[in-house]
């Protein structure tokens, strides 16, 4: 009998390229709690997508020769096969350039128009004709756009808004009475004391600036702009008519369980949408939940230009469960996680081939060895029997309290325990000993029994997290994976049953520093292919720059500037800023935010990794609403383009510039 139904969805990701294993790592944690909620008696439904339209994927097609159609059709395809490499169980794949989804937001666009709550208005302000921005008076830095420096004029565009602050009351008293509703409580806060409680401004749902993105068919000089049109997917997706004609399919779906989303997309998530759902008279889903991040360490991968890792990388060097039980154990439920070439070795030896393969081999091995592969109950019970047993029967409880929570690496930890509580069992039963005395045979084949049947218990919990192994494990002891109602008792394998003659050997251990070579070998290929792009190409002689000289200082009054060598060990666009990245530098022990102004000259994931140079000891200040500590250093051409600069040798984090 069903529990009932469960929608489960994951943020659409953005086709602007293909995405990294932080993005990676969205849908495998979505995945493993779709595949637990349907192995756990749930109707689940899963949905995914991509996210097409926008001014920054209209620019990228113009520099690839191609329309913007082309070329979110071509990264598209390549997410959709990242997603499916990953052996994801996703229901639906919508992409927000699908015909019904259009027309969908367009006539939501018009009812909210109509309503009220969508009016027509303008950006009045300062702008910055460089950055495309309207600034207040408050947000200019010395009278100057925050952005890039540059002079601002008061200009005017006009735009669609949304009254954001007609259901900021009801929001926040929906917050208030349904504390499950954001997790992990640390985002509820923030969302509550940073932008609910000061007052919501009314948010622009339109553009003229570019034309790609779905038109205001009212109005088609305006295209509706990216939050309108992404977040309704969720319900575009199974169905959802504004003029009353909703599908079965969305009368039972809605409102969705869970919006699996990564946290710097949680205001719009929990504040946006929640809004827009009150304003069509919809549901709210029951829960969001943010989760954290996960960062390159300082392995090699990090330290040069453009090693970004990706989940096809991994998949070719690691098979596709250890990614997914690197990545899905390693988050934390609430912190950034960190990813290394040497801590995805160390994981895959300790964990999988190790507690988790050696166990397997060794069972099979020893069932072989003594019995023929038969495997047989012959009641032979002694006292250190029942706390394995009890560990085995127990376990699924654990799981389900830990994924009840969405502490989804705990979920695993807790399978593991059962896998380590095995192998404890071997080595207090020793059956090399116990193979040596005939009139012990009966106790050999019930602890060889115990140990096929702890083993498959775990194997059974493991099938949502990984799918692949779970399925060789029952191959090869011959039998198959149970259901969870079935996980309560011990002793259900068929006593008498065969395992196979020669067992899989599951996850082989790895050597660290051969893994490390074959990285540095595949990045240097990877350079070495952008690279030639340029080969042939007409050299341009070097040109010089000179620029206004400023007052002379003296030494003292450079001495009180600290400037020190950063890595940067995550990165972000600033919401609504055309032109800032927000990074995360580790200088020393410390952890900085940084916002800069070079959006148009680097990725976030190419910063990743970089080192750079800071100006530390600078006064914080707020860019766009956001927190910086601090200033990365850059160079400007004539034409304004900027380039970081770094060291030209690799120096540690924290080194003093002088």
């Amino acid at each position: 009998m069903s529990k009932g139904k469960y929608y489960i969805t994951t943020a659409i990701a953005y086709t602007s390229g293909k995405p990294h294993i932080g993005n990676s790592y969205e849908i495998v944690l979505a995945d493993s709690i779709a595949r637990f909620k349907r192995k756990d008696g749930y109707d689940v439904y899963f949905q995914t997508g991509t996210d097409e339209h926008g001014q920054k994927i209209e620019l990228k097609a113009k520099e690839s020769g191609i329309t913007p159609k082309e070329f979110v059709d071509n990264v598209a395809g390549t997410i959709k096969d990242l997603w499916d490499l990953m052996d994801t169980s996703y229901d639906y794949f919508i992409r927000t350039t699908d015909k019904d989804h259009e027309r969908q937001v367009q006539k939501i666009f018009k009812k909210l128009y109509e309503q009220g709550d969508i009016y027509k208005g303008a950006y009045e302000g300062l702008y910055c004709t460089p950055c495309e921005s309207f600034w207040t008076e408050s947000q200019l830095v010395d009278g100057k756009c925050p952005d890039c420096g540059r002079e601002v004029k008061p200009a005017k565009e006009e735009a669609y808004f949304f009254r954001m602050s007609k259901y900021a009351d009801r929001l926040i008293e929906h917050i208030n009475t349904h504390p499950e509703f954001i997790q992990p409580v640390s985002r509820k806060n923030e969302m509550m004391n940073n932008f609910l409680l000061p007052g919501l401004q009314d948010l622009c749902v339109s553009r003229t600036s570019f034309k790609w993105g779905i038109p205001v068919d009212f109005d088609d000089k305006h295209v509706i702009y990216v939050w309108l049109d992404a977040l309704t997917n969720y319900i575009t997706g199974i169905g959802y008519n504004c003029e009353g004609e909703s599908t079965s399919q969305y009368q039972k779906l809605w409102p969705a369980d869970l919006h699996l989303i990564g946290k710097d997309i949680i205001r719009f998530h929990t504040i946006y949408w929640p809004i827009f759902l009150m304003a069509l008279g919809e549901p709210l889903p029951k829960q969001i939940f943010g989760h954290p991040w996960l960062l390159q360490g300082d392995g090699k991968m990090s330290k040069s230009k453009g090693n970004v890792i990706y989940a096809d990388d991994l998949v070719n060097f690691f098979g596709v469960d250890a990614v997914r039980y690197f990545v899905l154990h390693e988050m934390p439920f609430e912190n950034d996680g960190t990813i290394s070439w040497e801590l995805l070795v160390e994981r895959i030896n300790s964990d999988l081939a190790n507690t988790l393969g050696n166990l397997v081999n060794r069972t099979i091995s020893m069932s072989n060895k003594y019995f023929d592969g038969i495997v047989a109950d012959k009641g032979c019970v002694e006292a250190v029997d029942a706390d394995l047993k009890a560990v085995a029967t127990t376990a699924y409880g654990r799981v389900a309290a830990k994924m009840e929570e969405l502490r989804v690496a705990d979920a695993l930890t807790e399978i593991f325990v059962l896998f380590k509580r095995c192998n404890k069992y071997i080595d207090e039963t020793e059956p090399w000993v116990l193979a040596k005395d005939e009139a012990k045979k009966d106790r050999l084949s019930t602890v060889l029994y115990n140990l096929v049947e702890g083993i498959l218990i775990g194997a059974s919990l493991l099938e949502p997290f990984m799918p692949g192994t779970a399925k060789k494990i029952a191959k090869q002891l011959h039998t198959e994976i149970r259901g969870f109602d079935q996980l309560g008792a011990f002793g259900l394998y068929p006593s008498g049953n065969k395992v196979t003659e020669k067992p899989e050997i599951l996850f082989a251990r790895l050597d660290v520093k051969e893994v490390v070579e074959k990285a540095d070998a595949m990045f240097a290929a990877r350079k070495a292919e952008q690279g030639a792009a340029a080969d042939g190409m007409e050299k341009v002689e070097e040109n010089v720059i000179d620029i206004e000289p400023k007052e002379e200082i003296t030494y003292e009054m450079f001495d009180k500037m600290q400037f020190q060598v950063g890595e940067i060990i995550a990165c972000e666009e600033v919401p609504k800023s055309k032109k800032l990245l927000c990074s995360k530098v580790r200088i020393g022990s410390q952890v900085k935010q940084i916002v800069s102004g070079i959006k148009q000259y680097y990725h976030p994931e190419e910063m990743v990794g970089k080192k750079v140079m800071v100006l530390v000891n600078l006064k914080p200040a707020r860019l766009a609403g956001v927190l910086s500590e601090g200033m990365l250093l850059c160079a400007e051409d004539a034409e304004g383009n900027l380039a970081l600069l770094t060291p030209e040798k690799n120096m540690p984090a924290g080194a003093e510039i002088c």
